[in-house]
This record gives C-alpha cells, sequence and structure tokens, in this order.
C-alpha cells in the first residue's frame, strides 16, 4: 500500500518489502550511497554510547551544568562547556562520553563487504570504521568534518587511512571506499563537531557546498541515498542531510517508522523527494542483510 502523509510517498505492507528489494539491488550495485545514523546501534541491544543529540547533551550536562533553557540541546550545551572550560574540556568530555567501543551491526557489517563507492555515517562512534577493517580491507579512506577551531588555515575535514594515520586529501580520490564522517568522529583523532561555534562558519558556506569534501559532490551525482538508523527532527540534522544529497541523481529512500516521525521530518522527506519505508528498523535490516547472505550461501 501506498499512502501520502504530507506530501510524502509512504510505501507499507508489500510495497515497503519490494522497496527494500529495491534497495538491496541498488547498494550491491554500488547506485546508492548509505546515509547511517545512530538508530542502528539498537539493534544490539542497549547502545554503549548516547544515540540522540538529547542525550548527548544530558551526558554533557551531567558533567558540566548548563542553564535549563539549553540543556537539552547539544550544540548550545557542548558551546556553554567550550565558553566557560576550554576547547580542550569540551573535547576530553565527547571523548569520555564516545569512549566505549560500538560493535558493527549486522548491516553495518554487510555494507562493509560491498564495492561501494561512498559511505556517510553521521555519528560520533567507530562502528563503521570497525566493520571496514575487520572485513580485510585496505582500499578505503575515511574523511571526516574538523571543527576550524584553532585552524589557521582553510580546512573543513581531515582525511584518515585504515590505520587511522592522517593522509592528504588526494588519498581520497584513489580510494575504493570513502567513509565520509561529516561531524567527525571520537575513532582516531577525537574530532568532534558539536558547539555551535562548531558550524557558524559551515552553515555559512554550505550553501554553496565549501564544506562538502569534493569526492563527496562527485560521487552523489551518479547516485541516490538511502537514509538507515537517522532521525531528522533537529533542523541542524535536516540542513546537513539536505546539502550532502544535493545535486545526487536519485532515487533516494529512508526506512523509519512513520509513527514516530515529526511534521517537520515529514515535510523534509517530501520536499527532498525521499520515499519513505514505513517498517520497523530490525525489520528493513533482517530483509537487506537475510536475502544478501541466502544467495551467497546458493
Amino acid at each position: 500500500m501506498t499512502i501520502l502523509a504530507t506530501d510524502a510517498v509512504v510505501l507499507t505492507g508489500a510495497a515497503a518489502e519490494a522497496k527494500i528489494a529495491d534497495v538491496r539491488f541498488g547498494l550491491e550495485a554500488d547506485r546508492l550511497v548509505p546515509y547511517l545514523g545512530p538508530e542502528l546501534m539498537r539493534l544490539s541491544g542497549e547502545p554503549p554510547v548516547p544515540v540522540l543529540p538529547e542525550t548527548v547533551a544530558a551526558a554533557l550536562h551531567a558533567k558540566a551544568p548548563a542553564p535549563s533553557r539549553i540543556r537539552t540541546n547539544m550544540w548550545s550545551v557542548a558551546q556553554f562547556i567550550e565558553q566557560r572550560r576550554h576547547r580542550k574540556t569540551l573535547v576530553g568530555y565527547m571523548a569520555e562520553i564516545f569512549a566505549a567501543p560500538v560493535a558493527p551491526s549486522k548491516l553495518t557489517t554487510w555494507l562493509a563487504s560491498l564495492p561501494l563507492s561512498l559511505i556517510v555515517d553521521t555519528w560520533y562512534d567507530g562502528a563503521t570504521r570497525a566493520a571496514l577493517n575487520a572485513a580485510g580491507r585496505a582500499d578505503w579512506i575515511e574523511v571526516q568534518g574538523v571543527t576550524r577551531s584553532g585552524e589557521n588555515r582553510d580546512i573543513w575535514t581531515k582525511v584518515y587511512d585504515p590505520a587511522g594515520t592522517e593522509v592528504l586529501p588526494e588519498a581520497a580520490d584513489a580510494a575504493k571506499t570513502v567513509l565520509y564522517k561529516p561531524h567527525g568522529a571520537v575513532t582516531p583523532a577525537k574530532n568532534f563537531l558539536v558547539a555551535d561555534s562548531d558550524y557558524v562558519e559551515v552553515l555559512t558556506e554550505i550553501d554553496i557546498q565549501s564544506p562538502i569534501p569534493e569526492v563527496v559532490k562527485g560521487l552523489r551525482t551518479t547516485r541516490g541515498f538511502v537514509f538507515v538508523g537517522c532521525r531528522f527532527h533537529d533542523q541542524m540534522l535536516r540542513t546537513y542531510a539536505r546539502q550532502i544529497a544535493k545535486r545526487s541523481a536519485g532515487p533516494s529512500t529512508a526506512i523509519v517508522e512513520v509513527a514516530n516521525l515529526t511534521r517537520n521530518e515529514l515535510k523534509f522527506f517530501a520536499e527532498l523527494g525521499i520515499e519513505v519505508v514505513d517498517m520497523p528498523l530490525a525489520r528493513a535490516v533482517d530483509l537487506l542483510t537475510k536475502a544478501a547472505i541466502k544467495e551467497m550461501i546458493i
């Protein structure tokens, strides 16, 4: 069944399952870019690190109490800590909050085995890096968004090899797979875009795409996106997704339970022409990975 919700196309039932099959074929053929969010961590039980910006805000607030008017906003609490206690303190807190290793999900492990040109991972953990290394691959490169705080050069990203060593940006052009972490990550170098100040210049220039790596701009022109384990209930999250997916070839799909979405999220999907597969994440991942494993056995 196909229904319309706030003008977003929502697929349910058999139509949703058929779309999941299309998504699997698109990923296997490198026609789709996985855009991964932290909800994937819930598939393996209670996550060892926060899953939402609000829970990061709470963890930061526990370390350095923030005013009540901002304490549920991750970006504002981080800014408060940076201003009152220095950037190094903020980075130290974030490193502590995300110190626990996150095991790769079943989906991430499967994706690491595919010949994907680009994977976008939007959270601060290192699970996708771990999955690529666990697959025994040496043909991938990680590009992370970095803060411009303390920098005296025009820099938006840093690039790391599978061992975690920083390399020249040109290395991404030769990689089989580019892992793009737009907000940074705890591994390998504790890069975090998290405070309001981190995003001031980024958001000023993101409309003209300066902060988006050239390799990402190039790869998206012939591909669509599949959003998995992501929420877009905050304007910051929507802004980044919109700009990363900008000028992509499409089609794009989001796998999410519609009952949990806000009206702004549905409007966002409609605006970008993203089809919504209304399905529990665990079910969708089972359909993707079980079908792939079955074919490998046959």
